[in-house]
Parts: C-alpha cells; structure tokens; sequence
C-alpha cells in the first residue's frame, strides 16, 4: 500500500478514528504490558499464576486487565475449566498469532538500536517463537 493511500484511509477502533494503521496497531497491542503478554503466549499457554510470576512488576488488577482487553480484541483465548480451584489458561488465537512476526522484527530492531546507540551486545537468544526466531 502508498503512503498515500494508508493517509486517506480512516479506520474506526472503539469509536475513534484512526488515519495511520500503525496508530491503531499500538492501540491495540500498547501499553506497558500487552506485547510481553503476546510474547510470552506464542510460547505456549500459560495460567494465570503462570503469567502473574512472569510479570511480577504488575499487579493482579493490571493483568486482568490487560488479559481482557486482549481478549476483547480477539488476540487471546481464555479457556475457563469447571473445577475446583479454578483453572484458567490463557493462549493465542490465529488472530493472535498474526503479531508474532511483528514482535521479531520489534526484538531485531531493539538489538541493532541498543548496538549502535550504546555499544552494548544484546545477543542473548531467548529461545524460539513459532514463526521466527525469539531474539532479544
């Protein structure tokens, strides 16, 4: 798509318009939390425990919350099991899946701006994500 082209274009999210899809990209995957919790997804499904250890700089109410509205704009699965304690697991939809490509290219473009801006070596390799290689 022309520059152009992306400019004319107006696309509507939770009643606000935007003109530049990158806008609404980071409308939807924003904020302090949503692209580490995607990131952790793709690896594979995780409890809430599970996540809430990972992101232990957050708190419960923030989680959810992000969780939700993850959820909410289908890149999250949330699959609730009928027992007793409770157990609910969180995973990527197929939706979900589509930003994996786009956290690559982000981690690849970190490595290359820490490396020329402050000379620092941020080859440590984090393991692999389905549709490309986890590099941090």
């Amino acid at each position: 798509m022309q520059q152009n082209q992306a400019a004319a274009e107006v696309m509507v999210y939770r009643e606000k318009a935007y003109k530049c899809g990158i806008d609404l990209t980071l409308a939807v995957v924003g904020g302090k939390w949503k692209a580490s919790i995607l990131w952790h997804l793709a690896l594979e499904t995780m409890r809430f425990s599970d996540l809430q250890r990972q992101f232990s700089d957050t708190t419960r109410k923030m989680l959810t919350q992000q969780l939700r509205e993850l959820e909410a704009d289908g890149l999250v699965h949330r699959e609730v099991y009928p027992q007793v304690p409770p157990k609910v697991e969180y995973s990527l939809t197929k939706k979900g899946t589509t930003i994996i490509p786009i956290l690559n290219q982000m981690c690849e473009w970190a490595r290359g701006y820490l490396q020329d801006h402050d000379g620092i070596n941020a080859t440590h390799d984090y393991g692999s994500i389905p549709g490309g290689v986890r590099t941090f």
